[in-house]
C-alpha cells in the first residue's frame, strides 16, 4: 500500500519511495547487546531524569550507529514537545552536513499536559528518528520517507530492543 502523496512524487522521487517501501525488517546488528541502554532509558524516563535520559539515548545510539557503521549522531532530549499547525512534533532529524554531526531531537514530555512520554512511545519516537539516518546513511537513499516498509523498519528494531530488554529483566511472579 502507497500512502497518498505517492501520486505528487515526481518519477526519480517515486523510485526512492519505492525502494525504501520494499525494505521491510531491520535487525539489532549483530553483536550489539543494546539492553542496559534500553532499561537505562526506561528507569531515567520513569525517574524524569533528562541528563541521564539524554545519556543512555545516546549510548544506545552509539552502540547502534556503531553496529551499523554509519556516521555517529548526537542526541538531544528536550522537555516539552513542541507543538505546530499540524499538533505535537515527537522526534526531529537533522541531517549532517559538511562537518556538521546528524542529530535527533526527542521530547519526554507532551506538550498540552506536560506529562512524562510513556516509555515505549519514547523508545519508538527515538529509533524512528534513527530510521531516517539509516535511510541516507545505511540505504544510501537520496532523500527519507514516511513509507509503510519505513515504519515496518522502525517496528522491528523496536520489537527486537525490547525482547532484549525482556530477556535482560525477566518479570517475576510469586503467590
Amino acid at each position: 500500500m502507497r500512502f497518498a502523496y505517492y501520486d505528487r512524487l515526481s518519477p526519480a522521487r517515486q523510485r526512492v519511495y519505492r525502494q525504501s517501501d520494499a525494505m521491510v525488517e531491520l535487525a539489532i546488528p549483530a553483536g550489539v547487546d543494546a539492553a542496559a541502554h534500553v532499561v537505562a532509558i526506561r528507569d531515567s524516563l520513569a525517574d524524569e531524569n533528562g541528563p541521564a535520559l539524554r545519556k543512555a539515548c545516546q549510548r544506545l545510539i552509539d552502540a547502534l550507529v556503531a553496529g551499523f557503521g554509519v556516521p555517529p549522531i548526537g542526541v538531544r532530549v528536550l522537555a516539552k514537545r513542541p507543538v505546530e499547525d499540524y499538533g505535537e512534533l515527537h522526534g526531529l532529524y537533522e541531517p549532517g552536513e559538511g562537518a556538521k554531526v546528524a542529530r535527533i531531537t526527542v521530547w519526554m514530555r507532551t506538550a498540552q499536559r506536560r506529562n512524562v512520554v510513556a516509555f515505549r512511545t519514547f523508545l519508538r519516537t527515538l529509533i524512528h528518528e534513527l530510521n531516517h539516518h539509516l535511510d541516507y546513511e545505511l540505504y544510501l537513499l537520496p532523500e527519507t520517507f514516511h513509507t509503510e516498509g519505513f515504519y515496518k523498519r522502525e517496528s522491528t528494531l523496536v520489537a527486537a530492543l525490547l525482547a532484549q530488554l525482556d530477556a535482560a529483566s525477566p518479570v517475576v511472579t510469586g503467590k
